[in-house]
This record gives C-alpha cells, structure tokens and sequence, in this order.
C-alpha cells in the first residue's frame, strides 16, 4: 500500500499560523510515502514567502513532489513575471517545475500548468504530454499520476473554460498512458470523481481528486482541508481531512473506488484499502 497526502493552495503570505502547525503534525502522523503539493504555494511570490513555505516543507522528512502555481509567478513585477517567472520558485523550492517520483507502486508525474500570459488560468501544452508520455506509457503494474495545479475537471456545475487549457485533447492523449489519477488544486474545492462524468475518452475512465486550501485565509466558503489517498490496486480510497475549532485535522469524508476493466469507478461499499493490504500480505 502506498499513502499519499495530496496538498494544495498553501498560500504562504496569507496563511492561519495554528493550521500551519497542525497541518505539520497531521501530516506527520500520517507517516505518507510521498507528500505531493500541487501549486500555490505563496500567496505574490515574494522572497519571505517562498522562504516560509521552504521551511514548512522541510519540517516534513518524507519524500515530496511539487509543481507550481499562477500565484507562484510575480504578479506586480511585469519584467520578473516575464522573464523570470519562477525564478523564486527555484531558489527557494526546486530547480525542477515538471518532476517525477517511481517506486514499485507508484509513478507519479508533476507539470507545471502556470502561465505569464495568464494571471489565473493555465495550459498544458504538447511538449509536456510528450514528456508525461515519455515516462508513464511504459510502465506497467504501478498507479499511473499526474499532479498539475490547474484541474482536468470539477464538479459539472463548474463550466470548462475554467478548467486547465486543452483539457479535453490532454485528456484524450494521456488516456493512451493508462494515467490512473488526476491531482489539482487552484479552486480551492475538494472533490472526488471518475473523468466520465464530464470526458467520453475512449472507453477510459480516470479517478480526479481536487484538493481545497490546506492553510490559506481564502477558503471560499469550504474548511481548510487536504487529501489522504491511499492506494493499493486495484482500490484507491480518498480520505478527505478538515480543520475544525479544536485545532486540529479529522475525517470529514472517506471515498472508496475500484480500477474495473473500463477504468475507475466509484464503490460506496468498498472495504478501506488498509484493509485490503493487510489481508493480501
């Protein structure tokens, strides 16, 4: 079994400092296989906050994939944000904006979705599904992951010009891969969910996890949370975790859901993957 803590939107520069200290002793405990952040990680990309966010990430002694987010490119400072968007971003956090992780079970693999042109939305482009073919395609039995910062999808009320740019056509050539699990962030909402409900891809349906704001004041109406997966094929369940009064992190919701021949499917009635585990070994 792998355990992966999905988190998001950290905005350092407008964060809660008690859920910051929560969230690192959460998170902690949990003991994950790999810590992924999928973007915005500073709140304007200015140097103190990148320094605050290097230093949370670092009290956090386990593996971690990163990519950034739009408001990890400066905002204010036109030159910097074009010819130097993420230069902050590779002093403070990575020099690598696309990176990948493999083990035995899992494949995990980060693309940058940010955009100078853009102060919101964001793009994948050809070279980056090349690249994400490139490593994933010829994997077989391990989870196949792609972490962005903007999502593939959300919830159907949500229209799909707010989703990444060329989502449907990224879509369409990821499904060649055999990519298992979508993670995003960006809009600040949890959600879990087969791509089928809003993408017909050949017959191919992959699992999108969103993660809300773990730590920012900006929480849009939902709690600060983030995601636990736990995966161990052909089940992956979801686990997402909230910040209530009590300083603190708790289950809010458990989503179970099965790779079947088509692809992944919700099962409401599924045994914890833990359980599953266990019992194989």
């Amino acid at each position: 079994m792998r355990t992966l803590v999905h988190l998001s939107d950290l905005h350092f520069g407008a964060v809660r400092p008690t859920i910051v200290d929560a969230l690192t002793a959460a998170v902690i405990r949990l003991q994950p296989n790999l810590v992924v952040v999928s973007g915005d990680l500073t709140q304007r990309a200015r140097r103190r906050e990148f320094f605050a966010a290097r230093e949370f990430l670092a009290a956090l002694p386990f593996p971690k994939l990163v990519v950034p987010g739009n408001h990890d490119v400066p905002l204010y400072n036109l030159w910097a944000r074009f010819h130097r968007q993420l230069r902050r971003y590779h002093d403070f956090i990575s020099q690598e904006t696309e990176p990948f992780f493999l083990d035995d079970e899992i494949a995990v693999q980060g693309i940058n979705t940010a955009r100078a042109l853009t102060f919101k939305n964001g793009r994948v482009n050809e070279r980056q599904i090349a690249l994400a073919h490139e490593r994933l395609a010829p994997l077989n039995d391990v989870i196949k992951i792609i972490v962005t910062h903007h999502p593939f999808d959300l919830p159907q009320e949500y229209p799909e010009r707010i989703l990444v740019g060329r989502a449907r056509s990224a879509m369409v050539a990821l499904a060649r891969c055999g990519i298992d699990l979508f993670l995003a962030g960006h809009h600040h909402i949890g959600m879990a969910q087969p791509s089928t409900l809003r993408f017909k891809v050949g017959g191919h349906a992959a699992l999108l996890v969103q993660a809300g704001t773990a730590t920012s004041t900006r929480s849009r109406g939902e709690m600060n949370s983030f995601n636990v997966l736990r995966i161990v094929a052909p089940y992956i369940s979801v686990e997402r975790m909230v910040w209530h009064s009590s300083d603190s992190f708790s289950t809010a919701k458990t989503e179970h859901f099965r790779r079947e021949s088509g692809g992944w499917t919700r099962c409401p009635d599924s045994p914890d993957v833990s359980q599953i585990s266990t019992a194989a070994t």
